[in-house]
């Protein structure tokens, strides 16, 4: 099983060079994110955890820390 929070945190390194983000840091507080990180850090949710993010995802809070992409992967593996 991948470590969600690594590879979350191997992403978001491409975007926030220099940047040691602690899990439960709001990196959208931070000013370092727009609309089309927004939409490529969605896509790559869905496509390195195979899974679909429904509009009922669709939530900042869903996305703003690493900790809260770790518990959106495991709360949608485990409706799955």
């Amino acid at each position: 099983m991948k470590d969600v929070k690594q590879e979350v945190r191997t992403f978001l390194g491409r975007f926030f060079h220099n940047l040691e983000l602690t899990d439960d840091q709001n990196f959208f507080e931070l000013g370092f994110v727009n609309s089309l990180f927004a939409m490529q850090l969605v896509l790559f949710v869905e496509s390195e955890f195979g899974m679909q993010i429904g509009d009922d995802d669709l939530d900042i809070t869903h996305f703003q820390s690493i900790n809260a992409i770790a518990n959106l992967v495991e709360r949608k593996k485990v409706a799955a």
